[in-house]
């Protein structure tokens, strides 16, 4: 108790001090995972794009093309971080919301269209080892997202670190396309794990237009 019998002043300043700095160090760290999240998906459109070729591979193709449309989910949240407006946070998810559109209607297409052909896709040693790097990366940095998020209480951060979750699955998933096509020639596995993608964009697609109404 202060000299006429209220709080001490001092300790409330030093309190809110203290809450301020932490507040501060855990925005650090939603920034570290954001930009470590941007430089991966960077990476990995370079490293998709090669295997993807190579190989003439739709899953993995798809992958590098949700690899961008993370880069751009990463951008709305450093945005946000740093206290960018609403209205601007509003207009990009609308364009990522686009950009999922055009890509599952992208591997829709594709995906259908090698089924139909029958259509064997090559083996493809480094986009097995990068998909299960990517894997386990994803979903350390989710965990990450996910605690700083409730730390922070903010549920953009929150929202982004299930996406980067989703996007770990998706890797688990084409890892899985392609390592079956590669031991047991299921030549199929390729575009089936397309059509995971597909829904997965759908699904996007769904939830970022439902935030508008």
């Amino acid at each position: 108790m202060g000299l006429a019998g209220g709080p001490w002043p001092l300790a409330d300043s030093t309190v809110a001090l203290v809450d301020e700095s932490a507040r501060q160090a855990l925005l650090r760290r939603g920034f570290a995972l954001e930009y470590a999240t941007l430089g991966w998906n960077v990476a990995g459109i370079v490293v998709l794009a090669i295997a993807a070729i190579s190989a003439r591979s739709v899953a993995l193709a798809g992958f590098g093309l949700d690899s961008l449309i993370e880069i751009a989910a990463s951008t709305v949240v450093i945005w946000e971080l740093a206290g960018t407006g609403e209205h601007r946070q509003r207009w990009a998810l609308r364009l990522i919301g686009y950009a999922f559109t055009g890509l599952a209607g992208y591997l829709l297409v594709q995906s259908t269209a090698v089924l139909a052909s029958g259509y064997h896709s090559q083996h493809s040693l480094l986009g097995i080892i990068w998909t299960a790097v990517t894997a386990g990366t994803m979903f350390f940095l989710a965990a990450g997202k996910a605690r700083t998020g409730r730390a922070l209480d903010n549920p953009v951060l929150r929202t982004e670190g299930r996406v980067t979750l989703i996007d770990g699955i998706l890797a688990v998933a084409v890892l899985l396309g392609l390592v079956l096509n590669a031991a047991l020639c299921w030549w199929w596995a390729d575009p089936v794990a397309g059509y995971v993608l597909v829904y997965y964009a759908a699904r996007e697609v769904r939830d970022i237009f439902s935030l508008g109404h």
